[in-house]
């Protein structure tokens, strides 16, 4: 299972793949210690954004907040002087006032659900958008340790439940808490020794609140990791379907997802057990306390030292003090779920780049095209004792077509994950037009970089919006030229809306061939001075391979090209040939001066030409 931990303490530039690894136990540390309320602190500035929104709702709370008590009053006296005064006309006035502060109360409550709902719903939109803003800007090394799955969950569920807090239960919990002091307020005005007595019980409901709402916290932070795995999994089934199903693995991928949801499951029910318990202690405690107060209320009533409309005023502001206390209770656990999934978005949010731009970028020249690579050493930080690269030395001249062949891990597609400012280096210098990468901005590197991938990634939309994803501002005509390049205008103007036609998830109605003509064109239209094709024509049946290698044949006379290629037979007028194993550049070369050698390539290319 991938470790789910945060990456804020580490470095930009971790020298060793261990020290990558200790960094993250130590932040993995740091997390159990900060398993609090603080996360919370984080929604004050997003809050502090909609002042008005704020105000407001706070003025129609204590609106409401004072009404609940007012009402007491106003029984209070529609008992002692409207009752007790026999006159019709004052009992009406008192029933006039009573329904004049039940509508305020109406109004005021509908007015703070109102703007707390819009504060609310403001809140998590720019919360959600700042959480994708900083997504996009991690980098592939923090993807190997945690599901795309999980981290789709805290941009949904995780921020579904801060929803809830910022728009329903701080408002709740605030009245409720406003409701509690102007209540025990009234009731020390009211009757102090009856008050005084509900003092004495409200320790006792303290207790339960504060040992149990720790083990409340504790268990929903652990219920919402369980279930953030399981949607991980999930995601990560889905996205590989047509897997599952070839290799008939319906049962296992589904007891798998069983287990992790039965998992999340049983943790859950564990927290609502908990919060069950505390909930009916406290319940207990408060209202068996106030009818004991009232036991002794009555008595004073009983004896001539109290009115009818004062002991019920004090019955009304008891239940409603007591109200309040519970409902803070329920609202107490929606506070610690939210904390909980506060401090996972904090985990994300605080989860720096290993790539991204110096103080002072250097600024790139003219483009040209030129690449060199010089003495680099690398390994992933997942296994940071296996080198990929070893002291790997490579000089591309501007405009040249360089193919790189060898076997599978030799380090091929590495050298573009480097050159692509994906991960960072260990030793050694790459430069493009002369500038050491590292002391540019990764996004002006990668500007002058067009890249075609053996898996292709294309995006739900129409081709057009898949080809114009390689420069927004291409021209219509643009588009259409780079589309006739990569051979996939016949297919394109073959569909139904042509350009315009909608093409579902990730292009999934498109062909493997047909999706990776589209890369090809979105690649194209680019019009960047280094072109990186890896295995580009591999989902091409033999007519279609020849047509876009013609094409890209073309396209690579315009640039520096760098291509992968298994298939030695695309690579023959590749300018030179360098050959790669175990990291390292082995032989290098025309096919003619390599095949005159009795070295790798000889032994691959007879291998692959004789079959």
């Amino acid at each position: 299972m991938p470790d789910n931990t945060p990456q804020s303490d580490i470095q930009d530039r971790p020298s060793t793949g261990a020290e990558l690894a200790g960094q993250i136990r130590h932040a993995a540390g740091r997390r159990e210690k900060t398993r609090d309320l603080r996360p919370l602190i984080r929604l004050w500035p997003y809050m502090k954004r909609q002042a008005v929104d704020l105000a407001l709702m706070l003025v129609f709370l204590v609106i409401s907040a004072t009404t609940t008590p007012a009402m007491t009053f106003v029984a209070r006296e529609l008992i002692d002087s409207g009752f007790g005064s026999g006159d019709i006309a004052v009992l009406n006035r008192w029933f006039l006032v009573l329904g004049g502060v039940a509508l305020l109360m109406a109004v005021a409550t509908a007015l703070r659900y109102f703007f707390i709902t819009r504060l609310g719903e403001r809140v998590v939109a720019d919360i959600r958008e700042d959480v994708f803003a900083h997504i996009l800007k991690l980098d592939p090394a923090y993807f190997l340790k945690i599901r795309t799955g999980e981290v789709i969950s805290r941009l949904t569920a995780d921020i579904q439940i801060i929803e809830t807090l910022v728009a329903a239960s701080i408002s709740i919990a605030l009245r409720n808490l406003l409701m509690f002091v102007l209540g025990l307020i009234m009731m020390m005005v009211v009757s102090p020794k009856l008050t005084l007595m509900v003092l004495a019980i409200f320790p006792l409901v303290l207790v339960p609140l504060i040992v149990f709402g720790r083990q409340v916290g504790k268990v929903t932070r652990e219920t919402q990791d369980r279930f953030a795995r399981a949607v991980g999994f999930a995601t990560e089934s889905l996205d590989a379907l047509e897997t599952v199903q070839a290799f008939v693995r319906e049962r296992f991928t589904q007891t798998r997802f069983n287990d992790s949801v039965e998992d999340a499951y049983r943790k859950s029910v564990s927290r609502i057990a908990t919060r069950a318990t505390m909930t009916a202690m406290v319940i207990s405690l408060v209202f068996g306390g106030t009818a004991i107060v009232l036991w002794l209320g009555a008595q004073d009533v009983l004896a001539g030292r109290m009115s009818n409309g004062v002991l019920i005023q004090f019955v009304m502001l008891a239940v409603f003090t007591a109200g309040s206390v519970a409902n803070l209770n329920e609202t107490w656990g929606d506070v610690q779920k939210a904390a909980g999934a506060m401090s996972r978005i904090d985990e994300l949010l605080g989860s720096e780049p290993l790539i991204k731009a110096p103080e002072r970028p250097a600024t790139l020249p003219e483009p040209r095209g030129e690449i060199a690579f010089t003495g680099v050493t690398f390994a992933y930080p997942s296994r940071p004792d296996q080198l990929v690269l070893n002291d790997f030395s490579l000089e591309v001249r501007p405009g040249e077509t360089v193919a790189l062949v060898g076997p599978s891990g030799a380090g091929k597609s590495t050298v573009f994950k480097l050159l692509l400012r994906y991960y960072d280096f260990e030793s050694g210098v790459i430069t493009l037009d002369g500038v050491d990468i590292r002391n540019a901005d990764p996004k002006d590197v990668r500007d002058r970089l067009s890249l075609v991938a053996q898996d292709t990634a294309l995006f739900s939309g129409s081709p057009e919006d898949n080809i114009r994803f390689g420069r927004e501002d291409a021209s219509d005509t643009e588009v259409r030229l780079a589309a006739a390049k990569a051979q996939a205008l016949q297919f394109i103007e073959a569909l139904p809306e042509g350009f315009k036609q909608p093409l579902g998830e990730r292009a999934k109605s498109l062909s493997g061939g047909q999706k990776q003509r589209l890369s090809i064109a979105r690649a194209l239209v680019r019009n960047s001075a280094v072109l990186l094709l890896d295995e580009a024509t591999s989902a091409l049946d033999a007519e279609n391979e020849r047509l876009v290698q013609a094409a890209l044949n073309e396209a690579m006379r315009e640039r520096t090209t760098l291509v992968i290629a298994h298939r030695l037979a695309t690579v023959l007028k590749a300018d030179r040939i360098v050959v790669m194993d175990g990291g390292r550049v082995v032989d290098s070369g025309t096919h003619a001066e390599l095949m005159a050698r009795d070295g790798l390539y000889q032994r691959l290319a007879s291998l692959q030409f004789e079959s």
